[in-house]
């Protein structure tokens, strides 16, 4: 147990956010089996810098009930967490649950839904796993079709806004090397692979325009992006048609005029054609001509968890129900999510899932889930699960945590300490996550509130509390 908990904690930043240090064959969790097809161009991941967390003691003293309800027990009812705070302790080691308040008690979880995602697509597609972007060839001599297959972190150029993500224009580059003495004429695009609305009937209805979340296709380019440049509060004005914004930008590096258009149907296959060229030497249409493919699905979970980004989420989500041989629609990831998650061994009660980000309303989930989780992931039981923790945000580190608990005195001891994720709808804050006692032992947590009307400022600053409480008291 303690080698397990030892390769889960220690970390070191990335460009992008954080990354697990961990025991095992990393390079081949990283690597790609590239079969027969056409070689992918693939950008290798950011170097990394020294430790930042270190190990912890798996023999250290466990807080008590007891000692946890004199300690955090009033931080619970406190009014600004609203008419209900359900909250659960859960040792990790031991996997009991040591403190609970309404734990069993179904709530909206915003973004904190976004772990479920993350341990769903770990266990289904595994760390290593790449998500391709691929040209095919069209109907015609000259004519390509750029075929989107989920990756929300897909790059115009060199300008991205995901470190290390596909790029169109080496995409181009490679499509006009596999035409030869062809020259690209036309444009088509295919978006199919996701199916049914492009937003959750759940969402609020701001969420579209709202600059922190966008439309749900297979075909994107920084996900949903207008522009790759990082805003200091987050926002980011979104393209109401990602994929035709994606096939624009192609048939730009490809130096083709004129407006892509759908493909036809039927003029896609599943796959790379088995035979490159006809007899004759021309390409038959369908062959793949090039492909270019995501980040490895470890990245791609650390940029959904460190920043909570949504576009991402409800493209894991769908990555989800492919791998279960589902719709890659709303409708199939939550049936597909909710599969994995009784796979897991975990108990499902009052589960409810709508989306993959969390930004739905209708998604219901306990703190007991939430802890189980967590708590699996750390056990090294699941050793794809132990990647969640590379994106948890930490506490005046990075993230959506890289601003908290730096300046109340009751608050700073989870500096560096606590590691979560954080979810905020008008009404509901929640916060998810690890914490290490001062004493060594390592706990998982999750507080979901309902009915909050104190300002966000005011909610986070008790959420924080307990989390900052939990770091610096034994608890016993």
């Amino acid at each position: 147990m303690l080698v397990a908990l030892t390769g889960v904690l220690v970390l070191v930043v990335f460009a992008a956010g954080l990354v697990v240090l961990r025991p095992g064959p990393v390079a081949a969790w990283l690597g790609d089996d590239a079969g027969s097809r056409p070689t992918p161009v693939v950008d290798p991941p950011d170097p990394a810098p020294g430790p930042v967390l270190g190990a912890l003691d798996g023999t250290a003293p466990i807080p008590s009930e007891a000692g946890l309800t004199t300690a955090i027990g009033k931080l619970v009812t406190d009014n600004d967490l609203g008419g209900r705070a359900s909250v659960v302790v859960r040792d990790v080691v031991t996997g009991n649950v040591i403190y609970a308040n309404q734990g069993d008690v179904p709530t909206v979880p915003a973004s904190t839904m976004k772990l479920v995602t993350a341990a769903a697509v770990l266990a289904t597609r595994g760390p290593a796993h790449r998500i391709p972007t691929r040209v095919v060839a069209g109907p015609n001599p000259g004519e390509v079709i750029l075929v989107g297959g989920g990756d929300p972190t897909l790059a115009a150029s060199g300008k991205t806004f995901y470190p290390g993500a596909a790029r169109l224009d080496k995409l181009a580059a490679a499509t006009k090397k596999a035409l030869g003495s062809t020259a690209p004429t036309k444009v088509y695009y295919d978006s199919s692979l996701f199916s049914g609305p492009v937003y959750e009937p759940g969402w609020d209805s701001d969420i579209p325009t709202g600059g922190f979340g966008g439309p749900s296709t297979a075909l994107t380019i920084d996900g949903a992006r207008t522009t790759p440049k990082q805003l200091d509060n987050g926002y980011s004005e979104r393209f109401s048609k990602p994929d035709v914004a994606a096939a624009k930008a192609f048939a730009k590096a490809l130096g083709v005029a004129g407006t892509p258009a759908p493909a036809p149907k039927g003029s896609v296959p599943a796959g790379p054609s088995a035979a490159p060229t006809s007899p004759t030497g021309s390409i038959d249409p369908g062959t793949e001509l090039a492909r270019v493919e995501s980040p490895p699905m470890v990245r791609l979970v650390e940029y959904m968890l460190v920043d909570s980004d949504n576009v991402i989420a409800e493209a894991m989500a769908r990555q989800v129900a492919l791998a279960k041989g589902k719709p890659a629609s709303y409708v199939g990831a939550r049936a597909a999510m909710t599969e994995v998650v009784g796979e897991l061994g975990l108990k499902a009660d009052g589960l409810v899932l709508a989306d993959g980000s969390g930004l739905s309303r209708t998604d219901r989930l306990t703190p007991e889930l939430q802890t189980a989780l967590l708590a699996l992931a750390a056990s090294g039981k699941r050793p794809e699960l132990t990647e969640m923790f590379a994106g948890l945000p930490v506490a005046q580190w990075t993230g959506t945590l890289g601003e908290r608990f730096g300046e109340a005195n009751d608050r700073k001891a989870a500096a560096g300490i606590v590691r979560a994720k954080t979810g905020t709808l008008t009404g509901n804050h929640a916060m998810a996550g690890v914490v290490t006692t001062v004493d060594g032992r390592l706990l998982a947590f999750s507080v979901l509130t309902d009915g909050v009307t104190a300002s966000s400022d005011t909610t986070r600053g008790a959420l924080d509390r307990i989390a900052a409480t939990l770091a610096r008291c034994g608890c016993r």
